[in-house]
């Protein structure tokens, strides 16, 4: 009997487990699945709305030398405070931790939209970042409570169209706002969608209670993980931007990121209750989900960075509908998500994916990798496809494959661990990528006599780009191909190692594939402890 069955019954399906609605379980979870995938769509699309409106706010409140702490003030607090709201859902039960962060991050936004100066919006998005943390992990979490890993798959397809809605509207909405109501609209547009996902949320969710627990939470390491993280986005937004990668200022984030996190898995052994306990990387394929999340995020946010300064700077194509650009990559991601997802829940496989996703995903970059001047969009539409289906195997599989490799009452603490090293994933693949198609640009357009035109930034927009001399316009042209060869080129490397791990990953029986299914406690690895049956 599957737990939607015991939910319909009116039994509890377990200690851990969510009764759902009595009499109508399916109707139930697709209610609660609509106002989960509409606070989804708020964190997704409040980065890319707010892109789209950066110059508006910069021409509106000065500060133009503070621009890039916008968007790193908001990465920080979401990156740092992540682990943190796991940790409380498990601890203190899920549903009000996730109704608060949506909360603090409405209060963010309404705060950013009434910003005065540039230093008043950074402290705000500190804010804003600080509610989107929670957001994410309690999407996910919340997802791995009401839906046994087995039934998961048939809602992948909507994950990954909400994914393809934010890239897609997200540049398209936030121009929009901009144009007709002003920036500060592209924060205030938080408030409508938020309210629904509020009033959604407190209505139709419906979570057991949680025993208060007496535990104390570890302060210690949560600062510690914080400042380690902290030190960490900071090195990979600073480094070869604001100051060289062998700077004082660089080196001296990477020792106190390093002691940090030493210090971090020190206090994790001994404390009672662990913001992240280290126990869950006992488990093999949690471990290696970790590390195809990381290659993941390094791969998808390089790509959806450098796919449009391509396609804009080599191919001609509108900056206007940037989002439009990615849509063979995220067409693709979706239909191939949504197909993964229904043979997992009709056949309980999975192991395939990750492998067929890291083999695709390496590929589609290699590809990539070799575009130039001459090639052509419906080429290059192709090789984003390709990718694109690399990535629909393994954005949901990872998130949920890594929380079937825990007990439930660490749903949480995994779901947030997944997020966090997808997210310092993309701040690496954004750091190494750009660093390298930075530095390549410039050395070709210093080869080629252009060098001065472009002396101060390597990413030209459309209207710039007409404005130079035909002969620096081919050199720039060829520069950015060149530089995406190399961006992608490595990025490739990078995948080789997701395809290495995906090998290692063991097929255990997913929760809820029927009364015989064991969940991954049940049968450990060696060296494990055992665990409590779901």
């Amino acid at each position: 009997m599957t737990d939607l069955k015991k939910a319909a019954d009116g039994k509890a399906p377990g200690a851990d487990r969510p009764a759902g609605e009595p009499g109508a379980p399916q109707r139930s979870v697709r209610v609660v699945m609509l106002a989960l995938m509409i606070t989804m769509l708020l964190a997704m699309l409040d980065n890319l709305i707010v892109g789209t409106a950066m110059p508006t706010i910069v021409g509106d409140l000065g500060g133009l030398e503070h621009l890039s702490w916008v968007v790193t003030a908001y990465t920080l607090a979401t990156a740092a405070s992540t682990p943190i709201w796991g940790k409380l859902g498990d601890l203190y039960g899920r549903k009000g931790i996730f109704l608060t962060s949506i909360v603090i991050f409405l209060i963010g936004s309404v705060l950013s939209g009434m910003a005065q100066d540039m230093g008043q919006l950074i402290g705000f998005r500190a804010v804003q970042g600080l509610g989107a943390g929670g957001l994410m992990v309690g999407v996910m979490a919340i997802i791995g409570d009401l839906v046994p890993p087995r039934e998961r798959g048939k809602y992948q397809g909507m994950m990954a169209g909400v994914m393809a809605i934010a890239m897609i509207g997200g540049p398209l909405v936030g121009g929009t706002i901009t144009d007709h109501l002003g920036w500060r609209w592209s924060f205030y547009i938080n408030l409508p969608l938020g309210a629904v996902a509020l009033a959604m949320v407190t209505a139709v969710l419906h979570l057991p209670k949680r025993k208060r627990t007496e535990a104390k939470v570890d302060y210690l390491g949560a600062a510690l993980l914080t400042i380690g993280i902290t030190a960490i986005v900071l090195v990979t937004t600073w480094g070869g931007s604001e100051y060289d990668w062998n700077s004082a200022v660089i080196m001296e984030l990477i020792a106190i990121g390093v002691a940090s996190l030493v210090g971090f898995l020190f206090v994790e052994t001994k404390a009672a209750e662990p913001i992240m306990p280290l126990h869950i990387f006992h488990n093999r394929n949690f471990t290696l989900m970790s590390v195809l999340g990381f290659i993941s995020g390094f791969v998808m946010f390089g790509a959806v960075l450098f796919l449009p300064l391509y396609q804009q700077s080599v191919q001609g194509a509108s900056a206007t509908n940037s989002g439009l650009l990615l849509l063979p990559m995220l067409l693709a991601m979706m239909v191939v998500s949504l197909v993964a997802g229904r043979i997992t829940t009709s056949t309980g496989k999975y192991k395939v994916f990750p492998i067929a996703g890291s083999a695709l995903m390496v590929v589609g970059l290699f590809l990539l990798s070799r575009m130039d001047v001459e090639t052509t969009r419906l080429t290059s539409g192709v090789y984003m496809a390709v990718l694109g289906a690399g990535m629909g195997f393994l954005m949901q599989i990872t998130m949920l494959v890594a929380q079937n490799s825990v007990e439930m009452r660490d749903m949480g603490v995994a779901s947030s661990a997944t997020t966090l090293f997808r997210t310092l994933g993309s701040s690496f693949g954004v750091a190494i990528m750009g660093a390298l198609f930075t530095g390549r640009v410039q050395d070709e357009m210093v080869a080629r006599g252009g060098g001065a035109a472009t002396r101060q930034s390597a990413q030209l927009d459309a209207d710039s780009l007409a404005k130079l001399p035909e002969a620096v316009r081919e050199a720039y042209q060829f520069a950015v191909s060149s530089g995406t060869h190399i961006a992608f080129l490595v990025a490739a490397s990078v995948g080789v190692i997701a395809l290495v791990a995906s090998v290692f990953v063991k097929e255990v029986p997913l929760r809820g594939a029927g009364p015989e299914a064991k969940s991954p406690a049940d049968v450990p690895p060696a060296g494990v402890r055992q665990t409590e049956s779901v």
